[in-house]
Parts: structure tokens; C-alpha cells; sequence
């Protein structure tokens, strides 16, 4: 799909590294934690208060899934929506660094790491960005380290 280039707020050229941008909160939901476990990760401590209690997290928690489906729901409706976005190769890690609980207010940064522009694709660069998101006491719950495919505002011409 080929976005009007008067839509677009975000090129490649416009995320070097260095760039911080701050994508929005959600607060977590206890039927949402339930819910989305009961279909993606029906593990006790997600699924119910008094197995969760017995449990390492003391509390209900939220899969590491959903954290990262929360993160990608603010990333999408708060930056690629509004970027020249063509998707993404992949993932280097994830990690889940402290359990998210339903009432957690969660709050999701995006800092671009490294970027290039894309030898096979001249009108096309890359972005290595890392997702940090962070609970209502500044503690970070999630780190995602991952790539992005972007595309320029000014395309190089190719190589021959």
C-alpha cells in the first residue's frame, strides 16, 4: 500500500539514532489479562486470582504476550500509523522484565538504536529500535529489540 507522501509524519530520515519517542500509555485491564491469556497463554497465574495468588507473582499477571500486543497497540496507533512503516524483519529479544498486573498503568518508549540505509532497496531504510516500557513507578516491564523497515523520504539512487 502506498501511503500519500502528505499523510506520513515519519521517514527513515527522520529516526536517526538517538531518537526518543515517547508512544502513549495503557492501563491493564483485568478481563483484558484474562481473556487474552484464556486464548494465547492459559497459564494459571494468568488465568485466575487465587491460583495467581499461590503463585511466584503473588498476584494475577499479565502474559509477557499480551505486554508485548499492549506495546504494539501503542506503537501502531500512536507512530506507524503515522510512518512511512513497511514492516518489520524481525526481533533480536524480548525480554519481560517484571510482571504487569491488571491496574498497571504502562508506558511505552521507543529509542532508535541504529539505522542504515537498505543496499537491496535504495527507496527503503532500516531501523534498529528498542521498545521500553515502563509501569506507573518508572520500574521498565519490557524491553523489545528489533528492526524496522521505513521508507525514505529521498530515495538513493541504486547501486550498480
Amino acid at each position: 500500500m502506498t501511503h500519500p507522501q502528505k499523510d506520513i509524519q515519519y521517514f527513515w530520515e527522520d529516526l536517526a539514532v538517538g531518537t526518543t519517542l515517547e508512544m502513549g500509555s495503557v492501563t491493564v485491564d483485568h478481563d483484558e489479562v484474562i481473556a487474552f491469556a484464556s486464548k494465547y497463554d492459559p497459564q494459571p497465574f494468568h488465568l485466575d486470582d487465587a491460583a495467581a495468588a499461590r503463585s511466584i507473582f503473588g498476584k494475577l499477571s499479565a502474559s509477557g504476550w499480551h505486554t508485548c500486543a499492549m506495546a504494539m497497540g501503542l506503537m501502531v496507533r500512536n507512530f506507524l500509523n503515522q510512518a512511512s512503516s513497511l514492516g518489520s524483519p524481525g526481533l533480536e529479544q524480548v525480554k519481560w522484565l517484571r510482571p504487569v498486573h491488571p491496574g498497571d498503568t504502562l508506558t511505552l518508549r521507543q529509542r532508535v538504536v541504529e539505522s542504515r540505509p537498505m543496499k537491496s532497496r535504495p527507496d527503503v531504510g532500516l531501523t534498529r529500535t528498542h521498545w521500553e516500557m515502563f509501569n506507573q513507578h518508572g520500574e521498565q516491564v519490557l524491553l523489545m529489540d528489533g528492526y524496522g523497515m521505513f521508507r525514505r523520504r529521498t530515495p538513493a539512487e541504486a547501486a550498480s
